[in-house]
Formats: C-alpha cells, sequence, structure tokens
C-alpha cells in the first residue's frame, strides 16, 4: 500500500467488493448515485464500479459535496497510516492539523511551524488529499462535533464552542452539511444503553487489526512514573498536558477497539487529547504491512507468527519523553522511575484525579529550567546533559514535536553533551515517531539477537537490519519481546 492508493481505481474496488477493512483510512468511496461517502468495509452492498469514485482523505468528499454514510460511519476510521510513517511536508503537515494547530492559530501559524509559505502548503496538501488545511481542519471539527453529541449530554451550544466552530450557525449547517442529520437527530440516534457520567467522556478508538496489546500496553505500564500514570484494573491511565488546560484519560485493550475515558478540564482539548492518544498507542498503524516485510527474515518470521500486530509504544508529550530518557540513561527502568517520580512531586503541576491514584502533570521544561542543578540527584555528567536539554527546551531553541524533521532533530540532540545514538534514537522512536528508528546498542536488543543467532555487534547487526527497512523501529519490539528480563535503559 502506498501514497496515492486513491488512484488505483481497481486496486480500490477490489478493496470494497471484499470489504477489506485494512484498507479503512487508505482511502474513502463516494458513491455517485446516493452522493453518499463511505468506508471500504461499509457493511452495505458494493455499488457497480461505475458508481464508485475514490477520495484519499473525508475532507475532500466533504468538499465534492458527498456525505458520510450512516452505516459504516467514516469519520470514525483509523486515520491514514501515511501521516506517521513520513517525514516530508504533507505529512508533518497532517499531523499538527490532527493536533489543532489550524483550530488554535490558523493556516498561517501551521505555515509558520512548518517554514513554508501558506500557498506552498495548501498547494501541496490539495494536491495529494484533495483538501487544504481549511477543509482538513473543518473535517476534524465535524467529528468532534459528532463525539460530543453522542458521548456527552452537554448543550448544542457548548459543543459547538468545543469543538471550535465560530457560532452556533456554522455548527448546525457542517453537521447538517457531513452527516445529512441535525445534532438533535444524531443524539436521538445513539444507544438508549448509553450511560454518561458528567465530565467524562467514553469513546472508542478504532485500529487496524491485528494488534497485539501485550507489549504496548505493557511497555507503558513498566515504565509509569508514579503520579503521572499508573496501570489499573486493566487499563493505562495518565494525566495529559494540553493547549488549553488539562485531562486525564484511561485507556483499555479490548479486541477490536480502544476503550477510551476522558476527563478534560476543557472540552475544546479533545481532539487534540484523542490525536495524542492515538498516536501514544501507535492505532494508525498498519500492522499487516509491517509484519509482511519482517516476515521476510527467517529469523524474525517465527516471533511475527507467534503474536503480530506488535505496535510501537510512543508518547503524549515529546518533551516530557526525552527529559526521561535523559533520567533512564545508565540505569534500571526501576531507579529512572523513582528520579522522575521525585521531579513530578517536587516540580509538576498538581491535579485533581477523580478516582484517586493520580496526582500530578509531568513538569514542563520551563518548570524543570527553575530547578536549581545542585539539587539534581545525579553524577555531574548527566547533570550537564539533563540542564542543557532543559534549557533548549524551555528557550525554544530545541523543539520536540509532532511536525519534527526527524534528520534535523536527530542531528540537533547529537550535538547536545550526553547524547550518544541509543539516547538520539529512542527519542526518535518514541518521541519523534520515526519508525525506522533502530537500537543496535541497546542492552536488550544485542541479548536478543544473540539468542536468535543474529549479528550482537551493533555495525553487524545495522547491516542485518537493513533488509527491515522502513520498519526497524517494529523489530525492536519483537526482538524485545524475546527477553524475558526487565526493561532496562542503560546505553547512552
Amino acid at each position: 500500500m502506498q501514497n496515492g492508493m486513491h488512484t488505483d481505481t481497481e486496486r480500490c474496488v477490489r478493496a470494497v467488493q471484499s470489504k477489506d477493512a485494512r484498507f479503512d483510512g487508505w482511502f474513502f468511496t463516494a458513491v455517485l448515485t446516493t452522493r453518499i461517502y463511505c468506508r471500504p468495509s461499509c457493511p452495505v452492498v458494493p455499488p457497480k464500479p461505475e458508481n464508485m469514485t475514490f477520495y484519499p482523505s473525508a475532507a475532500a468528499c466533504q468538499q465534492a459535496g458527498f456525505r458520510a454514510c450512516k452505516r459504516c460511519r467514516p469519520d470514525t476510521s483509523p486515520g491514514s497510516p501515511e501521516w506517521n510513517q513520513r517525514a516530508d511536508l504533507v505529512a508533518r503537515a497532517m499531523r499538527l492539523i490532527a493536533d489543532g494547530t489550524v483550530d488554535r492559530e490558523g493556516v498561517p501559524g501551521l505555515a509558520a511551524r512548518l517554514g513554508y509559505s501558506t500557498r506552498q502548503i495548501e498547494r501541496q496538501l490539495l494536491a495529494e488529499l484533495g483538501a487544504g488545511p481549511l477543509a482538513l481542519a473543518r473535517a476534524q471539527r465535524a467529528q468532534t462535533a459528532r463525539l460530543l453529541i453522542e458521548t456527552s449530554a452537554l448543550p448544542m451550544a457548548e459543543i459547538a464552542f468545543a469543538a471550535g466552530f465560530s457560532s452556533i450557525r456554522t455548527f448546525n449547517d457542517t453537521v447538517r452539511e457531513v452527516f445529512a442529520l441535525t445534532p438533535s437527530e444524531l443524539r436521538n440516534r445513539r444507544p438508549r444503553t448509553t450511560v454518561l457520567t458528567p465530565g467524562t467522556l467514553t469513546l472508542r478508538l478504532p485500529f487496524r487489526a491485528p494488534l497485539n496489546p501485550d507489549n504496548l500496553f505493557g511497555h507503558l505500564a513498566a515504565t509509569a512514573v508514579p503520579g503521572v500514570e499508573e496501570w489499573r484494573a486493566g487499563a493505562y491511565r495518565r494525566t495529559l498536558r494540553l493547549p488549553y488546560g488539562h485531562g486525564i484519560v484511561s485507556l483499555t485493550p479490548q479486541s477490536d477497539h480502544i476503550a477510551c475515558r476522558l476527563t478534560l478540564s476543557d472540552l475544546r482539548d479533545l481532539p487534540v487529547a484523542i490525536s495524542r492518544c492515538r498516536r501514544m498507542l501507535d492505532l494508525d498503524a498498519d500492522p499487516v504491512a509491517v509484519d509482511d516485510q519482517l516476515r521476510t527474515d527467517p529469523v524474525l518470521a517465527p516471533l511475527v507468527d507467534k503474536a503480530p500486530g506488535r505496535r510501537v509504544p510512543r508518547t503524549v508529550d515529546e518533551a516530557e519523553f526525552a527529559v526521561r530518557a535523559v533520567l533512564g540513561q545508565q540505569v534500571s527502568t526501576a531507579a529512572a522511575r523513582t528520579h522522575a517520580a521525585r521531579l513530578v512531586t517536587a516540580h509538576g503541576e498538581p491535579v485533581d484525579d477523580p478516582e484517586g491514584g493520580l496526582t500530578h502533570l509531568f513538569p514542563s521544561p520551563e518548570a524543570l529550567a527553575a530547578v536549581h542543578p545542585e539539587s539534581l540527584a545525579m553524577p555531574h555528567t548527566r547533570r550537564t546533559t539533563f540542564t542543557t536539554l532543559i534549557t533548549q527546551l524551555a528557550d525554544g531553541s530545541l523543539h520536540l514535536g509532532v511536525e519534527s524533521d526527524w534528520a534535523e532533530t536527530r542531528a540537533q540532540l547529537l550535538g547536545l553533551p550526553g547524547f550518544g545514538p541509543w539516547t538520539v534514537d529512542v527519542i526518535a522512536m518514541r518521541a519523534l515517531g520515526d519508525p525506522d528508528a533502530f537500537l543496535p546498542t541497546d542492552l536488550g536488543i544485542r541479548r536478543a539477537a544473540q539468542e536468535l543467532g543474529l549479528p550482537s555487534t551493533p555495525a553487524a547487526l545495522t547491516a542485518r537490519a537493513a533488509a527491515w527497512r522502513p520498519w526497524r523501529a517494529y523489530a525492536v519490539q519483537y526482538l524485545w519481546a524475546t527477553d524475558s528480563h526487565p526493561i532496562n535503559f542503560l546505553p547512552v
């Protein structure tokens, strides 16, 4: 599967006729006779091929005058895997739009973050997605509105504001145009069994099957920082620092979705919170494409067959992850958690958790920049590494975000004192989201390589791993899973 799949009509028709859910989010089917658009796996009888036309985004369908199917709800498809596996301008722009940048800062803000003119960005998005940044952001607002209408008891005026609409009228018009239903009709269609807890939203986060939750949630639970994260009753819970306020999320793996319970101090943060949770759990990945590539290696094939669908556990906050990566240099997981918990207690912002257990937001770079270096219980060289990182994050000379250029950011990190290849690649893999990041010096990887008969020296293992590209970060997950030892953050 590749970029521009919607132009391969024959392939798209086959996917629709076989109702293949793997293609949901890759393209959308617009039906010329009904003026409705669907996901490929729509349960209704497929239309005749001559009545189908294909679009790369829901926004492009909406711009062309098609309405969302009420049966398959195409707006709830997993996102295209493209935006998390590419580092070009369009992919970085799409990650920023999902993170709410256009709603908060407009198209000029999006352009400024990417270092391009608004015209260049509009031209490239239009060429690839059939819609410009405003139309893409509008489609996202419509989806947020639908979620709030169906999962909360909030008055429509509050939903319109929270979803980012400038007026009730625009909200009403958009919902009617996109879903062919008024907001009230949408609300009346929700199941009678829906239980609404004031202040809490309950959502389903879709993904492409298969998904193996063991490494994903196991890693998050094993490295959880007390006060900020916890594993409780089969759910991973954590606090979220968001543009307008803060939130608490609870994520529970189910067979065909992730159950998500969100409490937000400001509902305008809903789309950003969902986007960051999806990114942390790598839910927009295409596991079939990844696993098929890794299976071509006879050593990896049995590992993939045993537990397919491994994801790369990522983060909801890139700066937080970079700080934690430095705290974890050359110490055990338990020691890294202890270091982080001390910083959280001393410098994190307190939050109120209705369920108890979570107490703080992870401290911001600005808060950590005010910490006296002598108060940090770590060796002198690591203290220098830590304070240099914090200073650059706080003053903006180093920016880690969804729009980061992976190659440029890697080079910048390697220039910092105490940042070796392991630290840079673990940040590239889990904070920047590079699917091809590789950790040949990691002790767990080298141990796994030795046990499997793979080369265990970094240079030889890197040469062998060339066959796993562009999915080496996923190969890392399969290799780590062979090791029963606790996670250790040892190399620098």
